[in-house]
């Protein structure tokens, strides 16, 4: 047991990253929409994750290099070396800033449970106390720059974040049948599409690719310390994927109620199961946004380093530097009143355009004799990549369009 702890690392912050608020929002409306007929998409979605994380996890312990390091070293022309870095370095920086704005948000929400007031006059402003709070834990836990702290901290909110969700989901009694169904036989509801598209689009985040790379470094040394690193990704990602599960679950027991955002999902349980279920579930999406709140800014101060060349540390200005901004703009748009739901859904465009940019650069580097030798993706592995590839171009277009009301 005391092995299996201490073998815990880099997977927990995945797990702690792609259960963030767009997670818990979708799966609660997946569930709310569509009962348990859509967990099989949630299924797929964790396979998705676990196929890619796989490949980064070999990148970093076999080539010892994080994955925007190793596309800008094998990029032999320099002007698309340099669009390679402005690509990744917008994309990740810009989309993170919008994700921290959704994890800030998502993490208020459940501590709304809590507080009757939340926000307070300053300058003429309607400030959202809540927000600063959250920032503020997240700061400190960073600002610590010990990758240990960070890691045991983020298992600890992990572990509540998924007790949480999962006795909610007990406490709604699903019937097990229905949801061995929902798992097993894949069905497609009318207007059920771009849910499922969604459902995989907020489980494999692009900044998970850049940000596990990058800390399996930290956690092991070489290739001797891919089989447990594997195993950590495995467990970590397989526990995620039942929380999200646990959420579908607990939103399909609302049925078909008028359920926006999760501070009604929270509501509508309490008359069906007791104040009980309510304040679990507002403890989860506390733990999923604070959990998310630190592994943005941390996953874009790393592709920062990797972009620029810094051999730095996480206690440097330079790499402080990166995350603080990062942090700040989340808790500046979160604590100025935008509405929760509308900045995850911003985070989720964010998503669509950069998950295809960044599989399509993984796939290309993790099949060079330069990078992986031996070590490189087999036939099986290049089927699976090439399918969730063009899975994420679909939802790219679809989010795309769906955001400007062309479907």
């Amino acid at each position: 047991m005391s092995d299996f702890f201490k073998n815990i690392g880099p997977g927990s912050f995945i797990a702690a990253a792609f259960i963030g608020p767009g997670t818990v929002t979708v799966c609660s409306l997946a569930g709310v929409q569509f009962g348990f007929t859509l967990l099989w998409a949630m299924v797929l979605s964790i396979l998705a994750t676990l196929v890619l994380q796989e490949m980064v996890v070999r990148l970093g312990l076999v080539y010892g290099q994080g994955l925007a390091e190793t596309v800008i070293a094998e990029i032999a022309s320099p002007f698309l070396k340099v669009i390679a870095i402005l690509i990744i370095l917008s994309a990740i920086i810009i989309g993170n800033a919008a994700y921290e704005a959704g994890n800030i948000s998502g993490g208020v929400l459940g501590l709304q449970t809590f507080f009757n007031e939340n926000t307070i006059a300053f300058i003429g402003l309607r400030i959202n106390f809540l927000s600063i709070l959250i920032g503020a834990i997240s700061f400190v836990l960073l600002f610590i720059g010990n990758y240990k702290s960070i890691e045991r901290s983020l298992i600890g909110l992990v572990i509540l974040m998924s007790v949480s969700f999962l006795v909610t989901a007990i406490i709604t009694k699903p019937d097990m049948m229905k949801v061995m169904e929902g798992i097993f036989v894949p069905k497609l509801p009318k207007e059920g599409l771009l849910m499922v598209l969604g459902l995989v689009g907020t489980t494999v985040v692009p900044y998970n690719l850049f940000l596990h790379a990058a800390l399996v470094q930290e956690k092991w040394k070489g290739v001797k310390d891919l089989k447990v690193a594997r195993k950590d990704a495995l467990v970590s990602i397989l526990l995620g994927g039942v929380v999200s599960i646990a959420i579908i679950v607990c939103a399909a027991a609302i049925g078909q109620n008028e359920i926006k955002d999760l501070s009604g999902l929270a509501k509508g349980l309490e008359p069906l199961y007791g104040s009980f279920s309510k304040y679990f579930l507002s403890i989860g999406l506390f733990s999923a946004g604070i959990t998310s709140a630190i592994t943005a800014p941390l996953a874009a101060a790393y592709v920062a380093k990797e972009c620029f060349g810094w051999n730095v540390g996480l206690k440097s200005a330079k790499f402080r530097s990166v995350w603080m901004f990062v942090l700040f703009m989340g808790v500046i748009f979160s604590s100025l009143g935008l509405r929760p739901i509308e900045i995850i859904k911003f985070a989720q465009v964010a998503n669509g355009l950069l998950l295809p940019i960044v599989a399509g650069f993984l796939l290309w580097v993790v099949n060079r004799n330069s990078v992986l030798g031996a070590y490189k993706n087999s036939k099986i592995q290049n089927i699976l990549g090439i399918l969730i590839l063009v899975t994420t171009i679909v939802l790219g277009g679809l989010s795309l369009l769906k955001v400007f009301k062309i479907v």
